[in-house]
C-alpha cells in the first residue's frame, strides 16, 4: 500500500558496491572443537581425578614392589600335597606362605602342618579351593599348599661331603619333573648321597617334582652341574666309579662289579638315552634285562632298580 511505504522499515534498502567482510568469524564458529574429553579428564565432572605427580608415580612403583605377592597368580616354587608340606616343614625348608582351604578337612597331618607353620614363624592364609586349584594348576593339592623360597642347589662336588659310600645318581637331561620326583623319591628310598641334574635341557625341583617325591625332595640334596660331563670327571678325580645305563649294554647290572663301592649311576633322557660325551665318561655301561616283548623301561623305573641293586650290594 502506498501509504505505508513511509513507515520506518516498510521497504527494503538494498546497499550497493562492496561492504565489509567479516573476516572469516563466522566459518570459524562453524568448525568443531574436536571429540569430547573423557569424564575423567574434565575438571568440572564428578568423575574426575587429577593426574599423579612423578614423585607419587615412583611411591607407587616402589610400594608395589616390596609388597606382599597375590596369591592368586601362579607361582613356581609351591609344594602341594599334605604328605609333601609337612615332609617340607619338616626339614626347616625356607618358606614364605602356607595357603589351606577355608573348609578342609583338619586330620593329623593338617593339624601339624599349620602348628609347625606357626612355630616358624610361616604366614598362614585361608583361601577358597579356586585359588588352591589355579596355584596346582591340575595337580591335587588335598588343600593346602606351601610357597617356598626357590630351592637352593648344590654344587657337584658338595655331594662328596656325604657319609661313605658315596652313592650319587645323576641325570643326563631327564626333562620330566615327575620322573624327576621319582628318582629322588628312590634316592631317599635306597640311601643315596644326592642327585646331579644339568643346569640347562633338563627338568628342576618344581611343582611336579616336589609332588611325586612325597616329600623325598627335602631330604636328597640335589646339585646343579654347569658341565655334567666335567662333573662326572671330578667325581672319577675324586675315587668313584661311573656307571651308565642303557639297554644295549653289554654287562647285565646285577653283574657289575662296581655296585659294592662308591659310585655314580647315571640315567639317560626319556627316549634318546645317554649323551655321546656322558657314555663315553662312564667307566661302566650296564644293562637291566627285561622281557623281549617290553620296548624300554622308564627312566625313573630304570633309576630305582639300579639304586636298589647297588644298596642290595653293599649288604652282601
Amino acid at each position: 500500500m502506498a501509504g505505508n511505504q513511509k513507515r520506518p522499515g516498510a521497504t527494503r534498502r538494498i546497499k550497493k558496491g562492496p561492504s565489509i567482510g567479516t573476516g572469516g568469524k563466522g566459518r570459524r564458529a562453524l568448525e568443531g572443537k574436536g571429540p569430547t574429553p573423557k569424564a575423567t579428564d574434565r575438571p568440572y565432572h564428578k568423575a574426575y581425578k587429577p593426574k599423579p605427580t612423578e614423585a607419587e608415580l615412583a611411591k607407587k612403583v616402589a610400594n608395589r614392589s616390596t609388597g606382599p605377592r597375590d596369591v592368586t597368580s601362579k607361582v613356581e616354587d609351591l609344594v602341594i600335597g599334605r604328605n609333601s608340606v609337612l615332609e617340607a616343614l619338616r626339614s626347616g625348608m625356607d618358606a614364605k606362605v602356607l595357603l589351606v582351604f577355608q573348609r578342609v578337612d583338619a586330620d593329623e597331618r593338617i593339624t601339624e602342618i599349620v602348628s609347625r607353620a606357626v612355630e616358624q614363624e610361616i604366614e598362614v592364609r585361608e583361601v577358597p579351593k579356586s585359588t588352591l586349584d589355579r596355584l596346582a594348576d591340575g595337580s591335587p593339592h588335598q588343600g593346602v599348599a606351601l610357597e617356598i623360597l626357590p630351592y637352593k642347589y648344590l654344587e657337584p662336588v658338595d655331594l662328596l661331603e656325604a657319609a661313605s659310600p658315596i652313592r650319587i645318581i645323576a641325570l643326563d637331561g631327564i626333562q620330566d619333573p615327575r620322573n624327576l620326583g621319582a628318582i629322588l623319591r628312590s634316592a631317599a628310598a635306597f640311601g643315596a648321597s644326592g642327585a646331579v641334574i644339568p643346569e640347562r635341557r633338563a627338568a628342576g625341583v618344581t611343582v611336579a617334582a616336589w609332588k611325586v617325591s612325597a616329600g623325598a625332595a627335602a631330604r636328597i640334596p640335589v646339585a646343579r652341574a654347569t658341565n655334567l660331563v666335567r662333573a662326572l670327571q671330578d667325581y672319577k678325580k675324586a675315587g668313584l666309579f661311573v656307571l651308565g645305563l642303557d639297554g644295549d649294554a653289554d654287562v647285565a647290572l646285577a653283574d657289575s662289579n662296581l655296585l659294592d663301592g662308591p659310585l655314580v649311576i647315571v640315567v639317560g633322557a626319556e627316549g634318546a638315552g645317554l649323551s655321546r660325551l656322558v657314555r663315553e665318561t662312564c667307566d661302566q655301561i650296564a644293562s637291566i634285562p627285561i622281557s623281549a616283548t617290553t620296548e624300554s623301561l622308564n627312566a625313573s623305573v630304570a633309576a630305582s632298580i639300579a639304586l636298589y641293586e647297588a644298596s642290595k650290594a653293599l649288604k652282601r
